[in-house]
């Protein structure tokens, strides 16, 4: 009768559950965080170490989190938890970004603008807590995915003292010179009834009329000559212009030509009968003329246009003298090489007038006849006998082709789709408008040349940001910081009201100013008397009503929230994503410039955009949206987390319920492996069972061994955020290293082998020292997961894996090892071989399994000897019966197997001569009689 020997192996035990079940675990030890004051506890850990700053960059208090914060939050926190593993003090204060249109917008939806329900002050008020409860709904879940940070204590825009310190970083942009006053052409949002950042502009198609408009000389004559033709009687001379925005043409000042392009005098189609020349581009005319229906290019006379300048033209439509001038800007890439000239309507336009004087000769209605709703002020003079004032300029596009068809002065009309700048919020085409503003300039203290110094001394990931915002950079025009908004801080400054010069003390009161708002908010700006400062010069001088940009006021978070709490500039990293080269990097960038003129960061890493796994933007319109509530409500947090790591977030960001579940299997395998390691170390206490480095079998050093050369290269893609190669190297390792060859060999010695043998100690200190390795590798990464692990480890700890540093119990293989990685690499190759041979077998029904085989290894003579004194534990890496290795006179080697005849012992399976022989146990074999009774077997090699 059978003796029932279970009662002797040492099989696992561990209560760390098979199952995460972590949308139950997760907020269970998230309450337990906050009740312990999980981050105050780490910083508190951390003291005395060296600072790593990532500076949180500011998400808009607005409506609940997507997939994109997510992404954004989980990224920042998995690099600030591997800096504490790295040994440094990492603070993390989470912002927000809290004034701006959109809420403005909410509030208006349901109170009115201001004046109709609320005051101004009221209205800033219901601002102020619209922010501050989206803030509340959102940190919820930022809190949920698993991010620590100081969410007690975070920083926000709408914060007194915040607004304060941005005050104060604008005097002293001030003092330095950065700051100009003038009637520039800005992005305009008639919708927003304000002016727009650059970052606040996107480009999308838009149909547009394209129309060809001839500008008459004053004196064809005069200007023919020019060409050195001859002007036949009756024929009329043009400069045909060309433009996809009708709308301008009241604000049209000039033509511009380009001063290095040649231009010819050709013969063009006729003006009610009458015959009309008209100035091109060489190098455009065939193509304008073919517009025209002319298919011959008669040519009169060449010029070149730097010859033009001053020759004057009739405004197509108003009597109005049109200076042909000369600019830069005009290409002969399209059009007819003349740009008509609008300085109300665009930079490039405004830039040349301005060096013309062009701006002195006319009103600011003549420049810029447009209000700011989009509609041409009272004053605007009618196209003939077509009215235009009160007309929406959208509208005006089709109405002046009828008035130019009419008067015989357009040469062509079409309809074209082409890019067109948009507002972000609306989506709604936008337009430029000459409007006093306030701007930093980029050039008059030279804060471009500045800028793109610094760009230099950045680190860049990935490197071709650093290209990107230089690009942006080096073209951007004046950065317009003011906005015509209620909700937002004041440009507390006072101009005169005839000169319109700043107050020469201005940054002193802004300072002052400044020092009343931290007390009692931005309202005392619009309350305050101006005789309190200015005391009789008061009547002298207007309050500026405009508020800053809200790109101003994150640009300036360096200042107001880094410097204010004490940590040090430059931040080292900013982390956002790739469309904030243009956004939030470059406002830093320019204010950190202003202010220090230094970068206010050391590196930038950016991310990518979520989309479907077909590539396509998620959205509710397409339904292919998955919010990270619903991941963490099915799957948990940790799921998300590991998607996260393990995406290569450079680029676009691919989600769909399949990648999730591949994503969810690959932590189940993470976790089972997790579970196998504490399973085999139950009843192991390393402060009496931990086993030294060079006292332990050779498997277990090497495993050891392995796991060191793992953590060096976890810790270096940490270091150099590369968290999809160390989910990848994770997973190779649970899979490869541990699964199907460490916890599968270590088995035996685990399960049969005495207690308190070396053996099994040896692989219990191995896998001890694995899994508080293993532990930390995946703390940044699955944070709930670690803490988990954490509990179960054998041993005192401290009390969260989050204050332990990397694992320094791990070491590689000394030199002199008796096995070194180069031969335990052989061996493995030789256990791939023995594989393929007993495959077949096993298919063919010849073995049951490995260990019914017997294995012969024909080597060479010189690896013969080197493997032959580990033959009798070869068994056990191949998990097989006998090994036997011969030399033979060859260069390969040869792997034969056959079944076994020996019997089998019950209690560890292997086929041993010498099962049956001690009587009281006439099912084992000799080890493992001696493993139950006696002194037990020892292993050296597996």
């Amino acid at each position: 009768m059978s003796q029932d020997y279970k009662a002797t192996l040492n099989l696992p035990a561990t209560d760390f559950p098979m199952r995460g079940d972590l949308p139950k675990r997760e907020p269970d030890t998230l309450a337990r965080w906050e009740r312990d004051g999980l981050y105050r506890q780490l910083r508190e850990n951390a003291k005395g170490r060296p600072l790593f700053v990532l500076h949180d960059g500011p998400p808009y208090a607005n409506g609940a989190i997507h997939l994109g914060h997510a992404v954004n939050k989980i990224l920042k926190d998995i690099i600030v938890k591997s800096r504490y593993l790295a040994g440094f003090d990492a603070p993390y204060i989470p912002g927000w970004d809290c004034h701006g249109l959109p809420i403005e917008i909410a509030i208006e939806k349901k109170y009115g603008k201001v004046g109709v329900k609320l005051d101004a002050t009221e209205f800033r008020q219901k601002c102020r807590e619209y922010a501050t409860a989206q803030i509340d709904l959102q940190r919820r879940d930022f809190k949920r995915l698993g991010v620590v940070g100081d969410w007690d204590n975070p920083y926000k825009s709408l914060d007194f003292r915040f607004e304060a310190n941005e005050m104060r970083a604008l005097a002293r942009i001030v003092d330095n010179g950065h700051l100009a006053r003038g009637v520039k052409p800005v992005h305009w949002c008639f919708d927003c009834g304000s002016a727009l950042a650059e970052a606040e502009i996107e480009y999308q198609d838009k149909v547009s009329p394209a129309v060809d408009v001839a500008y008459a000389a004053r004196d064809g004559q005069a200007l023919a000559a020019l060409f050195g033709a001859g002007l036949p009687a009756g024929v009329e001379v043009a400069v045909p212009i060309w433009t996809t925005t009708p709308w301008t043409l009241p604000a049209s000042l000039a033509v511009s030509l380009g001063p290095d392009l040649d231009y010819v005098l050709v013969e063009g189609p006729a003006r009610d009968g009458q015959p009309r020349w008209l100035v091109l581009a060489e190098a455009l005319a065939a193509t304008a003329l073919a517009r025209y229906g002319i298919d011959e290019v008669v040519v009169h006379g060449r010029a070149p246009g730097a010859a033009l300048d001053g020759v004057l033209l009739a405004h197509p439509f108003y009597d109005r003298d049109i200076p042909v001038i000369l600019g830069d800007h005009v290409s002969a890439e399209d059009g007819t090489g003349a740009v008509h000239t609008a300085p109300g309507h665009g930079q490039e336009d405004y830039v040349v007038a301005r060096q013309y004087g062009l701006l002195e000769r006319y009103n600011a209605s003549q420049i810029n006849p447009v209000d700011g709703r989009g509609v041409y002020l009272p004053t605007t003079p009618p196209a003939g006998d077509t009215v235009l004032a009160g007309l929406h300029i959208w509208k005006a596009n089709d109405v002046l082709v009828e008035v130019l068809r009419g008067n015989g002065t357009l040469l062509a009309y079409a309809r074209i789709e082409h890019s067109y700048p948009h507002c972000w919020r609306h989506k709604t085409p936008v337009a430029f408008r000459a409007t006093p503003q306030w701007f930093i300039s980029m050039d008059q203290n030279h804060l471009r040349a500045d800028a793109l110094t610094a760009i230099e001394g950045v680190r860049w990931y990935p490197a071709w940001g650093q290209a990107r915002i230089a690009g942006m950079v080096e073209g951007r025009p004046d950065w317009t910081i003011s906005r015509q908004r209620t909700w937002g801080v004041p440009i507390a400054l006072f101009i005169h009201r005839v000169t319109g010069d700043l107050h020469p003390r201005s940054t002193e009161l802004m300072r002052q100013v400044a020092d009343r708002v931290e007390q009692d908010g931005i309202d005392v700006w619009y309350s305050l008397d101006a005789r309190e400062l200015l005391g009789e010069e008061a009547e002298q001088y207007d309050k500026v009503t405009d508020i800053l940009d809200v790109w101003f006021d994150s640009g300036v978070t360096h200042e107001a929230v880094l410097a204010d709490r004490g940590l040090p500039k430059p931040a080292d990293l900013y982390l956002e994503g790739s469309d904030q080269h243009r956004g939030w990097f470059q406002s830093s960038l320019l204010t950190g410039v202003a202010l220090d003129r230094a970068a206010p960061y050391r590196q930038c890493l950016t991310h990518g955009f979520t989309v479907d796994e077909h590539g396509r933007k998620m959205s509710k319109s397409l339904g292919n949206g998955i919010e990270p509530q619903e991941i963490m409500k099915t799957l948990g947090a940790d799921i998300l987390r590991l998607w996260i790591a393990s995406a290569d977030y450079s680029n676009e960001m691919s989600l769909s319920q399949e990648i999730l579940k591949r994503n969810a299997d690959a932590y189940r395998r993470i976790r089972n492996t997790a579970r196998f390691l504490l399973g085999n170390l139950h009843g192991f206490d390393p402060a009496r069972d931990l086993r030294p480095l060079d006292d332990m079998v050779a498997l277990d050093r090497w495993i050891v061994h392995r796991a060191w050369e793992l953590q060096e290269k976890i810790a270096g893609a940490y270091e150099r955020y590369d968290f999809a190669e160390i989910v990848q190297a994770l997973l190779n390792f649970c899979s490869v290293d541990l699964g199907s060859l460490y916890l599968d060999v270590t088995k035996d010695r685990l399960y049969t082998m005495a207690a308190d043998s070396r053996g099994r100690r040896s692989a219990q200190s191995a896998m001890y020292r694995v899994a508080e390795a293993f532990v930390r590798w995946i703390a940044p990464v699955l944070s709930f997961t670690a803490d988990e692990l954490w509990g179960y480890l054998p041993g005192e700890r401290a009390g969260n894996v989050l204050f332990a540093t990397w694992y320094d119990g791990l070491a590689p293989l000394p030199a002199d090892a008796a096995l070194s990685p180069a031969d335990f690499e052989q061996l493995l190759v030789l256990r791939e071989q023995v594989a393929k041979v007993l495959e077949p077998m096993r298919a063919n029904g010849v073995i049951g399994a490995a260990l019914d085989a017997e294995i012969t290894v024909a080597a060479d003579a010189a690896t013969a000897a080197r493997w032959q004194p580990l033959a009798e534990e070869l068994r056990f890496l191949f998990i097989s019966g006998d090994v036997t290795v011969t030399p033979a006179s060859t260069d390969d080697i040869f792997v034969s197997a056959q079944p076994t005849s020996k019997p089998k012992c019950v209690r560890c399976w292997h086929h041993r001569d010498d099962v049956g022989t001690d009587p009281r146990h006439p099912e084992l074999c000799g080890r493992c009689v001696s493993n139950i009774e006696g002194p037990g077997e020892d292993r050296r090699w597996f």
